[in-house]
């Protein structure tokens, strides 16, 4: 029996790089398009039931990518996730988040893909009128990059394409790369390793909740097996957490003993953010959290 091929952009990066070895453990072929502008080589695992593309989505033909390797499904990760980037450069990330993404799907469309499955953000909902937040809470995006997301949203529902859309909360875990664009874990991962100071704007009492990569990774796997078909699905762990609670816990983890630097708050930051699980575990029976204070453990254990 032939088996299934996944295509996945942006598979080398930090989420994508999980999410590919799942799937060869759950005995998929691979392949992986990918432009390494934040993705590393050193992600990508040898098998022989993976090939890997270095191609840009948002500028390259993929359309000899279909035509050789007729993938079953895709799962497409490759996109621009900062949000201050986003306000400084509107225009990058329209055409990244949305028109690489209609070149995607109109592909997808064209070859007869069985399953689309795509990271969307909690980024969409904006400030939050009640928590935790779900799938029916208004979208007021307060950046030019929740509202490219939620734009590719829109496409994608009227594609006419089966799909998932994930809406996943604060993602963290090993194979983050830690810059100034990067999500927080990372940022006070790399800082506690050597000992640099940390910066936290505001006043540190914002709500975040945090998902552990391999839940995504596998909560991905589930989506491909399952039925469930035309759904936008919230993931988290649907338990919030404040910035100066987890600088805490990572310090004492880490053994850091430097204090955090209060800076202004920046523009287009959520002040409170936790997603509702309800539906993932409705549709999908996802109940196998990782809880935060064994990935940190984890991620605190790590070595680059």
């Amino acid at each position: 029996m032939t088996k299934n091929k996944v295509l996945i952009t942006g598979g080398a990066g930090f989420i994508g790089s999980h999410i590919v070895e799942k799937l060869l453990e759950n005995n998929y072929n691979v392949i992986i398009i990918d432009n390494l502008s934040s993705g590393s080589i050193e992600n990508i695992p040898n098998s022989d039931t993976l090939k890997f593309y270095q191609l840009n989505i948002e500028k390259d033909d993929l359309e000899l990518v279909f035509q050789k390797e007729a993938p079953d499904y895709v799962i497409h990760l490759a996109a621009q996730t900062s949000v201050n980037f986003s306000i400084s450069h509107p225009y990058y990330d329209a055409n990244m988040n949305v028109m690489a993404s209609i070149k995607l799907l109109e592909l997808c469309k064209k070859y007869n893909i069985r399953k689309f499955i795509t990271a969307s953000s909690a980024a969409i909902y904006g400030n939050p009128k009640y928590l935790p937040i779900d799938e029916n809470h208004p979208t007021e995006p307060m950046s030019q990059y929740g509202l490219s997301k939620l734009t590719m949203e829109k496409y994608i529902k009227l594609s006419g394409i089966p799909y998932i859309i994930f809406r996943f909360s604060n993602a963290y875990g090993p194979r983050q790369k830690s810059s100034k664009e990067s999500g927080v874990v990372a940022i006070f991962n790399n800082a506690m390793k050597n000992n640099e100071p940390i910066n936290i704007y505001g006043d540190g009492e914002q709500i975040r909740d945090f998902i552990y990569v391999e839940d995504i990774a596998n909560i991905c796997i589930k989506a491909i097996n399952s039925n469930v078909e035309n759904e936008i699905i919230n993931f988290s762990t649907n338990k919030g957490v404040s910035l100066n609670q987890l600088f805490k816990v990572m310090k004492s983890l880490y053994n850091y003993t430097l204090n955090a630097n209060y800076l202004p708050e920046r523009i287009g930051d959520i002040k409170n953010s936790i997603l509702s699980n309800d539906k993932a575990y409705n549709l999908l029976k996802f109940t196998n959290y990782t809880k935060l204070e064994k990935g940190l453990e984890i991620l605190a254990n790590y070595i680059d």
